[in-house]
């Protein structure tokens, strides 16, 4: 069982989550996963996906408006760290894995 595609993903910080939709290799191409994973869990796994790298609000505007720009579009999480770290988690925790749904 592992991820063949990172559909979607991002860091939910008002729920302190990672919300991710992805396939598995023995999933059709027209089912998706949906979960909703705790970062605390993710950091117990030794991975860190909260980006440190905060706009400086002494910046001037428009470096300060690039930045956040750059951090929405790049929110610097590396998609093969996601896909490492979802295959680790699916492997140690099998009930976890949600089921596939019809995209």
């Amino acid at each position: 069982m592992q991820v063949k595609e990172l559909i979607t993903f991002y860091i939910n910080e008002s729920l302190n989550t990672l919300d991710v939709t992805f396939r598995l290799e023995i999933d059709n191409e027209d089912e998706i996963r949906n979960d909703s994973i705790l970062l605390e869990d993710i950091e117990n796994y030794g991975y860190e996906f909260l980006s440190e790298n905060e706009p400086d609000l002494f910046d001037d505007e428009e470096d300060l408006f690039e930045s956040m720009n750059d951090d929405f579009l790049d929110s610097n999480i590396n998609e093969d760290d996601v896909i490492s770290f979802l295959n680790e988690y699916y492997i140690i925790n099998p009930k976890k894995l949600p089921p596939a749904e019809l995209f």
